[in-house]
C-alpha cells in the first residue's frame, strides 16, 4: 500500500513551488541566464528552500498572497497570453494550413515572425551591437515571453519543415505610435504644458528606427529571406533617451515656437525596474543579404513624427478617450453576420 501525502502537507508543497516559481521569475530580471541551463529543470532546490523560509514566516500568506496573484496574473494575462501562448497558436494555425496547400503554394508560403532587440538584454558602452549570433538574456518578464515565442517559432521550423523567418527590430516611432511611448509622450505633454519625465539619469541609450524603413525591411526579408533565418533590424541611430527629449523639443521649437522654449519641462524622474541600460542593433545580415538599409536619419524622422501629431489631434484624442476601442468591437468581434 502506498502511503498518500497529507492535504496539508501537499498543500505546503505547492506553495513552495509557487513560490519558487515566483522567485524565478523575479530572478531573471537580476542575473544573465547560463546557456547550459534548462528551464525544464524547473526551480533549483535552493529557490524552494528559500521559498519554504518565506512561507514560515509570520504574516507570510498575508504579504505574499497579493503579490503572488498580482504578479502571475500580470504576466500571464499580459505578457505570458499575447506573446508565448498567442505564438504557439498562430504557429499551429499556420502549419495547418501550410500543410494543406499544393506544392508550389507550400514553396512560396512564409511565416514572419516580428520581435525585439530586448531578448539580447542589455550592452555595456563599449559592448557591440547586438548581432543574429548573440545569446539571449532578457532581462524583464516582457522581453522573457518574447524570447520564449522566438525560440518556438525556431522549433516549428525545425521540427515541422515550417518555413519560418524571424527579425528583431531596434525601438520604432513614427506616426500612429500610442501617446505612452517616448517620442509621442514628449510632443504631447510639451505642448500641453505638462512635465516631461525622464528616467533616471537620461543616459539610456536606444537604437531609432523609422517606421516606414521597418515596414520596408520586413517586406524585403518576405520577399528574399532565408527560411529559418533570424535578421536584425536597426536604424543605425544611437541616442541617448535624454538627447532625444532634447531633440524633439528643438523640433517643437521650430514647428510651434514657444517663449523660453520646452526645455525647462524636463525633469528626472526615478528609474524603472528592468531598464536596460543600452540597446544597438548590427544591421550587417540584412544590409550584406538582402540590400537592405534605412532611408531615414533620426533628425529626418522626428521632424515628420513632430509635424505628424502636430496635425493629427483627433487621432491622439480618439485615442486617449478609447474610442478607437469601438473601431476594433465594430470590425474585429465576432458575432452573427448581418442579414444580407
Amino acid at each position: 500500500m502506498i502511503a498518500r501525502p497529507s492535504p496539508r502537507h501537499t498543500a505546503r508543497q505547492r506553495r513552495y513551488r509557487l513560490l519558487a516559481a515566483l522567485l524565478g521569475l523575479l530572478l531573471i530580471g537580476l542575473a544573465r541566464p547560463v546557456a547550459a541551463q534548462s528551464p525544464a529543470q524547473g526551480p533549483s532546490p535552493a529557490a524552494i528552500l528559500l521559498a519554504k523560509q518565506i512561507v514560515e514566516l509570520k504574516g507570510a500568506r498575508e504579504l505574499f498572497t497579493p503579490l503572488v496573484r498580482g504578479v502571475v496574473e500580470k504576466v500571464k494575462d499580459q505578457f505570458l497570453q499575447t506573446n508565448f501562448i498567442g505564438t504557439f497558436e498562430l504557429l499551429e494555425a499556420a502549419r495547418e494550413y501550410w500543410s494543406a496547400l499544393r506544392d508550389g503554394e507550400r514553396e512560396a508560403f512564409r511565416f514572419l515572425h516580428v520581435s525585439t532587440d530586448e531578448v539580447y538584454g542589455s550592452l555595456g558602452e563599449a559592448d557591440p551591437a547586438f548581432a543574429e549570433t548573440t545569446a539571449y538574456a532578457p532581462n524583464s518578464p516582457y522581453a522573457a515571453s518574447k524570447a520564449g515565442s522566438d525560440h518556438l517559432v525556431r522549433a516549428w521550423h525545425h521540427t515541422y519543415g515550417l518555413p519560418t523567418l524571424v527579425t528583431n527590430c531596434s525601438n520604432n516611432y513614427g506616426p500612429y505610435q500610442f501617446p505612452e511611448k517616448l517620442i509621442p509622450l514628449m510632443i504631447l505633454n510639451a505642448v500641453e504644458g505638462k512635465r516631461l519625465p525622464v528616467y533616471g539619469d537620461g543616459q539610456n541609450v536606444r537604437d531609432w528606427l523609422y517606421v516606414t524603413d521597418h515596414c520596408a525591411a520586413i517586406r524585403r526579408v518576405l520577399a528574399q529571406g532565408r527560411p529559418g533565418q533570424t535578421y536584425n533590424i536597426g536604424g543605425g541611430c544611437e541616442r541617448r533617451n535624454l538627447d532625444v527629449v532634447r531633440a524633439i523639443c528643438a523640433a517643437l521649437g521650430e514647428f510651434r515656437p514657444k517663449a523660453g522654449g520646452y526645455e525647462s519641462q524636463i525633469e528626472f524622474v526615478r528609474d524603472r525596474p528592468g531598464h536596460d541600460r543600452r540597446y544597438a542593433i548590427d544591421a550587417g545580415k540584412i544590409e550584406a543579404e538582402l540590400g537592405w538599409r534605412p532611408a531615414e536619419t533620426f533628425e529626418s524622422g522626428l521632424a515628420q513624427t513632430v509635424r505628424w501629431y502636430l496635425e493629427h489631434a483627433d487621432w491622439v484624442a480618439a485615442v486617449r478617450d478609447g474610442r478607437y476601442r469601438q473601431w476594433i468591437e465594430l470590425n474585429y468581434t465576432r458575432g452573427e453576420a448581418d442579414p444580407a
